[in-house]
């Protein structure tokens, strides 16, 4: 894909560089040649133009072993189409092409020229030096089979989980002594979407280890096998679904897909048996050429993409985007929502359809013409007697993709009656402690409408006393995001703010950069000064929330960094152990 931004890139000029992008596709023969699983996606030889508000990006699809020749195609056919557009502004650039590439390489093989013919010689023999034939014939010979298969700079496998194989790009063997019989697929589930993804995908896990089968997963905190962390950080993009994909020994594998990871890097796996987009929110809008929800909306559904005609996509019909967006998808649809019958839902069940949702205070799941009951909402410990309704909606979409996985209804409801009962089953995520006289919560919100969710809770629970709430932001929100942030905090008229700065999110903003945005903020929308304090540190702001609590009232902390977040619950802890109570010397 390549992207355009400070040149103006009006229709002409696109047309241009796609059609001279075609010429090229023509000499290369690249054509459409995927298995019949891929019939109706875009295939070889394909073209896609993206306009946003920075600039234009147009991608093209490649073979597998061809991408590096179609990023040189792409260039010049752009490069190209503005030197015959404007000669004379574009004189030098042909020059500036060959100085890139010497910068590059010392001394190219074959460095890049914008005459046509000279251009589509030089892209066939890039194609030639770059095309591992017996590479693509393995891919086909697998996706033939079936079989998932995962490609990266230096392996390419078949098969997943127990039931893959790995080899070197650079050393395959021959296709006969492949066991192409000995090699399988797990039941794999990919979840994605706004808010929600991490607990979503922890659900889904705690089903699939209470079915049997060794799970693995990723998601921002890591990767994981079953109870055991393979990998620390954040992993929620493809190389910790490679991880997982990979692991020897999962028997199913739940895969967390972030946007950032969709948009740098793709998905990296070729097949899934469910998709789960949990909501759609307005979040990171302005990066990677995504302007809106519509577009943020496109971005999520590549997941359904991966989904056979068996399979099943579960969305949420409370998402009015993702409702809008709905009409593209090709695979099985299943739907869920707070209201079980909602009209959408109603007319889904009509016509054989899997829903989800709460009817009489119980989650009612249907799927494959029968109706299952999967208990009393309110004692399920992850919706906090039933107040934590964006955890109603998680649990509806997890038990929907669970039992599309081929785990049993009796299965998920056991699951669902005591997951968030422990601090270890979802760590960071609603997690609620009473300590001194204090209600605790500590979270992981990270945008307005994950913080409004989590603070209805808080304020539901805080009827007798204030709500103390921990408040930073990463970098890399722009600064409307920031400014939203700080008004749903406002907006729940806590009692005290503790404003943070997330050192490890600075993510291109100056130290105190943030902070001080927020801080305006919420002056501006009515919080006195009083109300707010600043700490340089996201243990040492929850150290102050912690310290100026008094008894009866709840603090929200939200902390998002994984070292802090183990320091906070260390801390919280000690607190629990040594009898303290609000109002005293916090423990050291």
């Amino acid at each position: 894909m390549l992207e355009v931004v400070g040149v103006d890139c009006d229709d002409t000029l696109v047309a241009d560089w796609r059609a001279r992008a075609l010429r090229a596709f023509g000499h290369l023969g690249w054509v459409a040649t995927l298995p019949p699983r891929f019939s109706g996606r875009r295939a070889v030889g394909s073209i896609a133009t993206h306009r946003h508000r920075a600039g234009v990006s147009l991608a093209v699809a490649a073979p597998v072993d061809q991408l590096y020749t179609a990023t040189e195609l792409n260039e010049w056919a752009l490069a190209a189409s503005l030197r015959a557009r404007d000669p004379a502004r574009w004189a030098t650039l042909e020059a500036m092409m060959v100085q890139a590439a010497l910068e590059a390489v010392p001394a190219p093989a074959l460095p890049p020229v914008l005459d046509e013919f000279a251009a589509l010689e030089r892209l066939a023999r890039l194609a030639a030096l770059e095309a591992r034939p017996l590479l693509r014939a393995a891919i086909d010979r697998a996706a033939g089979l079936g079989l998932g298969w995962l490609l990266d700079d230096d392996d390419i496998s078949f098969g997943e989980g127990v039931g893959h194989a790995t080899y070197p790009v650079g050393g395959l063997p021959r296709m006969e002594t492949v066991h192409w019989d000995a090699l399988r697929n797990v039941p794999t589930a990919l979840v994605t979407g706004s808010n929600g993804k991490t607990t979503t995908v922890r659900l889904l896990a705690a089903c699939a280890r209470a079915q049997g089968w060794h799970t693995g997963y990723n998601c921002t905190d890591g990767v994981f096998l079953d109870d055991r962390q393979l990998a620390a950080g954040d992993f929620s993009g493809p190389m910790g679904a490679r991880t997982v994909l990979r692991e020897p020994r999962v028997q199913a594998a739940i895969v967390e897909a972030a946007r950032g990871g969709i948009l740098r890097r793709g998905l990296a796996a070729d097949r899934a048996d469910v998709a789960v987009v949990t909501n759609i929110s307005a979040d990171h809008l302005g990066s990677y050429g995504i302007d809106d929800l519509d577009g943020m909306a496109a971005v999520k559904l590549v997941v359904a993409n991966l989904i056979s005609p068996r399979g099943l996509v579960v969305l949420n019909a409370d998402d009015a985007t993702l409702v809008r967006a709905a009409a593209r998808v090709e695979a099985p649809l299943g739907w869920f929502a707070l209201d079980a019958d909602a009209p959408l839902l109603r007319e889904t069940r009509a016509s054989g359809g899997s829903t989800c949702g709460a009817r009489e205070g119980r989650l009612t799941l249907a799927y494959g013409g029968a109706t299952h009951d999967l208990g009393a909402i309110d004692a399920m410990p992850l919706t906090i007697e039933g107040s934590a309704a964006y955890n109603i909606a998680n649990l509806a979409g997890a038990a929907l993709a669970a039992i599309a996985l081929g785990i049993p209804a009796a299965v998920i409801r056991e699951v669902f009656a005591r997951f968030g009962a422990s601090a270890a089953d979802n760590p960071g995520r609603l997690i609620r402690y009473g300590v001194g006289g204090l209600q605790v919560i500590v979270d992981y919100a990270h945008n307005p409408e994950g913080l409004r969710g989590v603070l209805a809770v808080a304020q539901q629970l805080a009827s007798h006393g204030r709500l103390v709430l921990l408040l930073g932001q990463a970098g890399d929100r722009s600064d409307a995001d920031i400014a939203a942030l700080a008004a749903v905090a406002a907006h729940a008229q806590p009692g005290l703010i503790v404003v943070k700065e997330m050192e490890g999110y600075l993510r291109g903003r100056a130290p105190g950069e943030i902070p001080a945005m927020l801080r305006h903020a919420l002056l501006h929308h009515g919080l006195s000064a009083e109300k707010l304090l600043d700490r340089g540190s996201e243990i040492e702001a929850a150290r102050a929330a912690l310290a100026a609590a008094q008894p009866g009232d709840v603090v929200l902390l939200l902390v998002h960094g994984h070292l802090a977040r183990s320091d906070v619950m260390a801390m919280i802890g000690r607190m629990r152990s040594s009898g303290w109570r609000a109002g005293e010397t916090l423990p050291e």
